[in-house]
């Protein structure tokens, strides 16, 4: 059963309309992830479903709740951790969390919800003392303190090194399995493809596709990408004239064939019959990046956007 949904939202400035006829739902307790292009229209799309921005057209609802006409019973249902969200530089982090559940009427008792996101020794500690990391979690923390339903986060990683980045995502599917539900904006594809049940690719203020990751992978088609450095001089053209294969090309001594359905197998054989041997062998099936650019015609790169 849908917590959120939108239907036709469209938000103009001037002549330009950066979210244009955007339709889609998101069922409760899964995770939803929103990913598209720079300028695409993904901040603004969440900036109304929090009730930050006005919309020109269509509807949205969370959990029956128009965000727009009734910002106390949005408040809560819903808590954000929004794009580049920052504090004072010298408000504690038990300060922030005072001052954050003194919004709500009936918070969650935040000296425990520090415990569980890994903060109950930073009580004291001043917001400029974090971490990256740490910072996000704080973030996390004052979105839960009001005891949402749904809880958005975007861009929660950005900027955040491997490590802190998957202690990040830990913590999200926690989130999850505490029964709320996420709307997620993000721009790794790892991030994306672990996370999210289901996601909608924005591009250019349109939903361009809404599917589970593995679905969309599949959308892509079934292709197959070897990259190997030859042991001996090859002639490209013999790898061009098996049918299975779709391109190649070179980096420096290195060979990428691109093929589909079970290309490794005929280049293998190729290679052996010609006593070549393929070093440095890796194979890589269809990503959910193929599907990104079939979709957007762009590389996912560094997709936060701010609108």
């Amino acid at each position: 059963m849908a917590i959120i949904e939108v239907d036709g939202l469209t938000k103009r400035y001037g002549e330009h309309t950066t979210v244009n006829g955007v339709t889609f739902s998101v069922d409760r307790g899964e995770i939803f992830g929103i990913m598209g292009p720079n300028g695409a229209g993904k901040t603004t799309t969440v900036e109304c479903i929090a009730g930050l921005r006005r919309r020109d057209a269509g509807t949205v609802r969370v959990g029956g709740v128009d965000p727009e006409r009734d910002g106390a019973a949005l408040r809560k249902l819903l808590g954000a951790q929004l794009q580049e969200s920052e504090l004072p530089d010298r408000i504690r982090v038990g300060e922030a969390m005072r001052l954050y559940s003194s919004f709500y009427g009936n918070p969650v008792d935040w000296r425990e919800l520090l415990r569980a996101l890994g903060l109950a020794e930073k009580t004291k500690t001043q917001f400029r003392r974090l971490s990256g990391g740490q910072k996000q979690r704080l973030s996390v923390a004052l979105a839960l303190v009001g005891d949402p339903r749904v809880v958005v986060l975007d861009e929660l990683t950005t900027g955040l090194d491997p490590q802190a980045r998957r202690g990040v995502w830990e913590l999200v599917e926690r989130i999850r399995d505490r029964g709320v539900t996420v709307l997620l904006v993000t721009h790794f594809m790892e991030e994306a493809e672990r996370l999210c049940d289901r996601l909608t690719v924005i591009d250019r203020g349109r939903v361009v596709a809404t599917d589970t990751p593995a679905a969309l992978i599949e959308s892509a088609g079934a292709m197959q990408t070897i990259r190997f450095r030859p042991s001996a001089p090859l002639d490209p053209g013999a790898l061009e004239a098996l049918p299975e294969v779709t391109a190649i090309e070179r980096a420096g001594e290195q060979f990428v064939v691109i093929g589909s359905g079970n290309v490794i197998a005929p280049v293998t054989a190729l290679l052996s019959s010609l006593g070549v041997e393929a070093r440095e062998l890796r194979v890589e099936g269809t990503t959910l990046e193929d599907a990104y650019v079939r979709l957007t015609g762009q590389s996912a790169g560094r997709t936060g956007d701010g609108s």
